[in-house]
């Protein structure tokens, strides 16, 4: 009980305060002179670079495992991830310029609507039912969220504004779900890849991609960050502070997934993206009507019903792994109390006691199990 509250109080503190510093150093002024913070390249290389550390200590020391050994081929491949992660996070940092920081959270729990989009269009791929529920319930919840608000301003220029900040949020989901694709498939592909090393590999990445662009002579971007930092000190404390508790947050979810499983974590965060909303509507001051609660609630409800699916067909899964092992080990019993003459009877013949079929499915079910673990680790890559 004790290991489920430091792990829930971790990630609850963590991303709270992350959610705060974002919100403070992307949105409000500094100075008398009230100065925005809108260095974003800058800002996520500091996030990058911390969460390599972090995650390097991590690996090493917490879970003590060894690094990569890294092929020409392997940075090929999280350099191409880190590249798609490092342009879609611009387009969620711009989406603040139209819409406020608990629109744009709410947005972002719709991570599931642009994927689909996609694999449906380009892909002709089919999804149960309850997956094109979801999508409805979100994608109502976020319009009616939008339309009452819009509706209590009167302000048809507010509403384009809004409407623009939801499309750039759009374009960065589009892009996560790229990278979501990407590592699924370097996850599939490569098996001694795990969500630690993603975690440190991708962020060493970013942080390479993203120097490269800041030190380019013709980009000034840099220069002008270290001289608002340094006439504004507070912000260089705010900026410390993000960077630090996400990436310890990233940490925390790995410890409680590795601790407590999938839908714990899954809960866990869920949850927390709420109490982002309620942190950043009462200390910062974003009215909310009650029919933009009622709206949020469909959000999240869409959200808990595809978790709960979700979940439900992993229990499948490890119910028919348990009920084909269990038939194997029952065969290859039956053999081995066979006499040696019926066992040379039946030499050769090892399909009579664990038939081709049945091996394989035992082979592809834990191939996918063991997928899917290692997959859910990416979770921390993107918790945020």
């Amino acid at each position: 009980m004790l290991d489920f509250l430091i792990c829930v109080g971790g990630i609850y503190t963590c991303f709270l305060t992350w959610s705060a510093m974002q919100e403070r150093v992307t949105t409000q002024t500094y100075g008398a002179d009230a100065q925005k913070f809108q260095y974003t390249i800058v800002l996520n290389l500091i996030q990058a670079m911390t969460g390599s550390l972090v995650g390097f200590i991590y690996l090493r020391v917490v879970q003590r495992k060894a690094m990569l050994d890294m092929s020409r081929r392997r940075w090929l491949r999280f350099f191409q991830v880190a590249f798609m992660a490092s342009v879609a996070s611009p387009f969620g940092y711009m989406a603040l310029r139209y819409i406020n920081y608990p629109t744009m959270t709410l947005a972002k729990t719709c991570k599931l609507v642009p994927v689909m989009m996609m694999n449906v269009v380009l892909y002709k791929r089919k999804y149960p039912a309850h997956k094109y529920a979801v999508v409805a319930m979100i994608t109502m919840g976020v319009s009616a969220f939008m339309l009452f608000k819009s509706s209590s301003k009167g302000s048809a220029k507010a509403t384009e504004n809004s409407l623009y900040g939801l499309f750039l949020v759009f374009i960065n989901l589009a892009i996560d779900g790229l990278v979501n694709s990407t590592q699924d498939h370097i996850f599939a592909d490569d098996k001694e890849v795990t969500g630690q090393h993603m975690m440190c590999l991708m962020n060493l990445c970013c942080s390479i991609l993203m120097a490269l662009w800041l030190m380019n002579p013709f980009n000034p971007e840099l220069g002008s960050a270290v001289a608002f930092l340094q006439q504004h000190p507070r912000a260089t404390v705010d900026i410390g502070m993000f960077a630090v508790c996400g990436a310890l947050g990233q940490c925390f979810i790995f410890y409680t997934l590795a601790k407590f499983g999938s839908l714990t974590l899954v809960t866990v965060t869920v949850t927390r993206k709420f109490l982002t909303i309620l942190f950043s509507v009462f200390y910062y001051g974003h009215p909310l009507n009650g029919w933009q609660w009622a709206a949020a609630g469909i959000v999240f409800a869409g959200i808990t019903l595809d978790v709960y699916k979700k979940q439900a067909g992993r229990k499948a899964q490890r119910q028919v792994l348990v009920e084909v092992t269990s038939d194997e080990k029952a065969k290859v019993k039956a053999e081995d109390e066979l006499s040696d003459d019926e066992k040379l009877a039946v030499d050769g013949q090892a399909s009579l006691f664990v038939p081709p079929p049945l091996g394989s499915k035992v082979e592809g079910i834990e191939q996918q199990i063991g997928d899917l673990r290692r997959r859910q680790q990416a979770v921390s890559v993107a918790a945020a």
